[in-house]
Formats: structure tokens, C-alpha cells, sequence
């Protein structure tokens, strides 16, 4: 049998692991123009929905908010995208007509879509296109996708505003409120940062508070003007103007520490005509709290330690190991699919592990003494201390379990995830909490517990962990990118969100060949620092 580092050898020259471009976070702005409700007597109620195509379907990735009664939408909801220089990224555009008796597509009116490349936004900057109806049939609408890279400088700003004494508006009741700020850009555009919601019939409103990307605000540029509107909403869609006001995030920030930032809120027209105008109310920064987003490379030079954890599919899908068909067959020249997909990930993971210690588990084999069925067992057979002493040791394990095994299933994997977020659990009750733990999973085939998967998932998206899983044979692995949040967004069978995108899903066979090895140096290394973007 080769020595092991020519194990090493032989999955790294298979994978084809080299540097590659890391992705790009890409924020997408969008705004209609001329679209038309079915009933020519109301204006709709619009909403873009964005989809993305993967292995032929389009999924939803997010949607932007409904603003109400507009033919003309500026939408304040950005869509933050992942960009791969290297792949094509179908995208696809869809414009709704939101009821304001539910928020669902059901009975939404579908107003037109359009379909186009993310490299296509990227590379032209701004992209306006004609909405297509049913049929393809191109109407006077259109949509505009405006493309921003985002800088470096990852961190969120957390802002509350609330005002005093507004000019009334409206003749029969108080006005109803409503703030947008922009950012005046180089060229003396304005870009729509954030809109509030509405606060009806208040002269004294308090806005929600919310989050947005310094990179948005001001484009990482403290001194950068930002223009601040009143409005007063009517359901004509014809809001009528309260009143201005001009800022800079330099200035924000003294609403930190419990401070508050004022200004005058001003009607330029009413300045202009009466002696005596002062204002037309006091607007109000209550809070300002930035958030320091950190990279993967500032949790480990600041202590954070791996938890690398793996799991092997031992069900009887991948066949007799005593076969040279099976996916478990122990070659005396070079490595099974199993140990190359081991050994790619690995080998990266345990360079940020301290004492290069594994947990290698087992699930769907019967095993000794009495060959239950057993979906987390240690493959050491010490359920006591089930570490390895490195990829060596994991590697060394699965040679020597794989004999006394019987393959079985079924194919359940929520019981080893449970297994692991039981430790990240843990961990997050200590005062240091300074681990992070990572679960590979390697599969032949299609799960056969997605309900409890799924629910396991959801649970573990609020703890200190994450989950590669990586697909080996030639089996169907459709149903498995609904657990990879890149295609949209996981839901327990109860309706509960994931907190946060957790897993990534690669099938072994997209990347076995080094001329399509990308996928494998991204489902590691620049997995890993969105993995610590938590």
C-alpha cells in the first residue's frame, strides 16, 4: 500500500487544489419604471422578487419590500450577492403586484420579470432592461439594476431616528411620516440608502430602528453628504414634502454612548416665503451603534480554535467494500473517492485546529458487538474519546473500522449534526467561547431524514457552527441544495428560518477533475471566512 503522504498526494493532484479568485459580495439596487396594474384604474402595489438558477430551477433568494400605490418604485431592499468571476449566475427579476391584504405570490398579479446574468450587472455597472409579461411580450415597463462592490469594510451601522412637531399636512388628521436618506454620490447623483416605514397619524414619530452597511451609507467615506427627506404619505402614491436636512456619517456618530444628534428639519420653499418660518419639526438620532464585522483571518489571530468534526456514510447505497465497484473499496495503489474528499477538506480545516485532534463518527452501519444500526458512531469504537490524531488518524480509522462494519441505513444524518451542535452549545454557555466548530459530511446518496435535517440545521444556524457536505458517487443529488442556503432560504418543517446560511453542499463529482477543481478550494477556504461571518 502507498505511504500516506502519497495518499495526500494522489487527492490533491485529483482535486486540482489551487488558488483560485474567492467570491466577491456584490449588492444589487433596484427600480422600475411605467409599470401598470391589470386594473387601469389603481396603481399597483410592486414587489421584485429575486431569483437565481441552479441545476436548471430558479429558487428565490429574496424579494424587496411592497411599496404601495407607485408606478415608479425606488426600492430601498438591496439584494447582497455572492459573484464568481468564473461562473455564469443566471439571475432572474420578477415584479409582483403585493395586495395589501397578504404579503404572498398566490394571489399577487404578476406584473413582468427579466432575466440576465449577474456578469452582465457587474460588467456594465447599471442595467436596464424591458419587463416581459406571459409570452415574452415586452410592455413600456422596465427595470434597472444598478451593481456595487462592496469594499473591505464589511461593518453595519444600527441607526434610530424618531422627530418632533412636524408640519401637519393633512386637513382631516395628522400627517403620516415617513423618512428616506440618500447618499450623494461623486458624480451628484443620489443613491436611496433606507426608507422607514410609515408612522400613521403622528406628528412625533419613532421609527424603527434598522441596520445598513457602512459600505451603503457612505461608501466606507465618513465625510460623505448624506440628504435626509420627510415625507408625508398618502395613499395616492403623491406623498407631499415635510422637509429636508443634510448629514454625514461623521456627524451620525455622535449619537453613540447614549448621545443624540438633532437637526432642523427644512422646507426650502417655506424658508424662502415666510419671516417668521423656524422650521418644519426637529428630526432625531436616538442611536448609532456600529457593528465590527470580523474576517475568518481576525477570529484566528484573535485565539478562535477549529472544531473539525467528520462524518462517514457507512449505509449499503455505496456498496460491498470488498467490491472494486464500491465507493468504499480500499485500492492497494490509491485512494477511494471517500479518502480524496477526506483528505481535500481536511488537510485545509486542521491547519486552524490546535491540537489536531478529530472527531470521526460513522452513521447507517450495523456495528460490533451486537450490529445495531447506528447513525454516530465513533469509528474508532471509542465512544469515550472518539478523536483522531489528525487526517492521518481519521484516515487510518476508516481503513481499519471498514472490515468489522456491516453497511446498512437508512441514509440519516440530523442525529450526527444533533451530536455536534449538543458540543457548539456548550461551548456558547462559557465565558471564552472561542471555539467554532465545522462538521464534515461525506454522503453517497439523497438523505432519507430531511424533516429532522432540516430541523437540525435551523437549530444548529444559531450556534458557533457550520456544515460541509460533500456528495460522492454519481447519485441524484438534486434535493440536497435546498439544505444550502445559496439557493434560497431553509425553513424547518415548522416555518422557522434559518439564523444564518450555515451549510455548503458540493457534489464530489463537479469537482474530482482538476479543470473544475474551483468549487473545492471555494467550499473551503473562502467558505471558511463566511462561515466566521456569523
Amino acid at each position: 500500500m502507498k505511504k500516506m503522504s502519497n495518499i495526500y498526494e494522489s487527492a490533491a493532484n485529483t482535486l486540482g487544489i489551487f488558488n483560485s479568485p474567492c467570491l466577491t459580495k456584490v449588492e444589487l439596487r433596484v427600480a422600475c419604471k411605467g409599470i401598470s396594474d391589470r386594473d387601469a384604474l389603481s396603481k399597483p402595489d410592486p414587489c421584485v422578487i429575486l431569483k437565481m438558477q441552479s441545476h436548471g430551477q430558479w429558487f428565490e433568494v429574496d424579494r424587496t419590500e411592497v411599496i404601495r400605490t407607485c408606478i415608479n418604485p425606488v426600492f430601498s431592499k438591496l439584494f447582497t450577492v455572492d459573484f464568481y468571476f468564473e461562473e455564469v449566475q443566471r439571475l432572474r427579476f420578477e415584479v409582483h403586484d403585493i395586495s395589501s391584504n397578504h404579503n404572498g405570490l398566490k394571489e399577487a398579479d404578476f406584473l413582468g420579470g427579466m432575466e440576465c446574468t449577474l456578469g452582465q450587472i457587474v460588467s456594465q455597472r447599471k442595467l436596464s432592461k424591458s419587463l416581459l409579461k406571459h409570452g415574452n411580450t415586452a410592455g413600456k415597463s422596465s427595470i434597472t439594476v444598478i451593481a456595487e462592490e462592496l469594499s473591505g469594510n464589511d461593518d453595519y451601522v444600527e441607526l434610530s431616528f424618531s422627530a418632533r412637531k412636524l408640519d401637519d399636512k393633512d386637513f382631516f388628521s395628522k400627517s403620516d411620516p415617513f423618512l428616506e436618506i440618500f447618499r450623494v454620490n461623486d458624480d451628484a447623483t443620489q443613491q436611496l440608502v433606507h426608507r422607514t416605514e410609515v408612522v400613521m397619524n403622528n406628528l412625533n414619530p419613532a421609527w424603527k430602528t434598522f441596520k445598513v452597511s457602512v459600505n451603503s451609507l457612505c461608501s466606507g467615506d465618513q465625510d460623505r453628504r448624506l440628504k435626509c427627506i420627510v415625507w408625508d404619505w398618502d395613499s395616492n402614491g403623491k406623498h407631499d414634502f415635510i422637509g429636508e436636512f443634510s448629514s454625514t456619517f461623521k456627524e451620525m456618530r455622535g449619537a453613540m454612548e447614549g448621545r443624540q444628534v438633532q437637526w432642523e428639519c427644512i422646507n426650502p420653499k417655506y424658508k424662502a416665503k415666510k419671516k417668521n418660518y423656524k422650521n418644519s419639526g426637529i428630526v432625531i438620532l436616538n442611536l448609532c451603534k456600529i457593528h465590527k464585522m470580523h474576517s475568518f483571518l481576525d477570529y484566528i489571530m484573535g485565539g478562535c480554535q477549529i472544531q473539525f468534526t467528520v462524518a462517514i456514510d457507512f449505509t449499503a447505497s455505496n456498496g460491498d467494500p470488498r467490491n472494486s465497484c464500491s465507493l468504499h473499496y480500499i485500492h492497494p495503489y490509491q485512494p477511494n473517492e471517500y479518502l480524496k474528499a477526506l483528505v481535500a477538506v481536511g488537510e485545509i480545516c486542521q491547519d486552524y485546529d490546535s491540537d489536531k485532534m478529530f472527531p470521526a463518527f460513522g452513521f447507517g452501519a450495523r456495528i460490533p458487538p451486537e450490529y445495531k444500526v447506528s447513525h454516530d458512531f465513533a469509528i474508532n469504537f471509542n465512544e469515550d474519546n472518539p478523536e483522531c490524531a489528525g487526517i492521518q488518524g481519521v484516515v487510518e480509522a476508516y481503513q481499519s473500522c471498514l472490515p468489522k462494519l456491516q453497511l446498512y441505513g437508512p441514509t440519516n444524518i440530523a442525529p450526527i449534526i444533533q451530536k455536534v451542535a449538543k458540543s457548539a452549545s456548550e461551548e456558547t454557555n462559557t465565558k471564552e467561547a472561542s471555539q467554532y466548530f465545522i462538521l464534515l459530511i461525506l454522503t453517497d446518496g439523497v438523505i432519507t431524514d430531511m424533516a429532522d435535517t432540516r430541523e437540525a440545521i435551523v437549530h444548529a444556524s444559531h450556534l458557533p457552527m457550520s456544515v460541509i457536505i460533500v456528495g460522492v458517487g454519481n447519485a441524484d443529488f438534486s434535493d440536497m441544495q435546498m439544505l444550502d442556503g445559496d439557493d434560497g432560504i431553509l425553513r424547518s418543517p415548522k416555518g422557522e428560518p434559518v439564523l444564518r446560511d450555515i451549510v455548503q453542499f458540493v457534489p464530489f463529482r463537479n469537482f474530482k477533475h482538476a479543470d473544475s477543481a474551483l468549487d473545492i478550494w471555494r467550499a473551503d477556504r473562502c467558505w471558511l471566512d463566511k462561515a466566521f461571518l456569523r
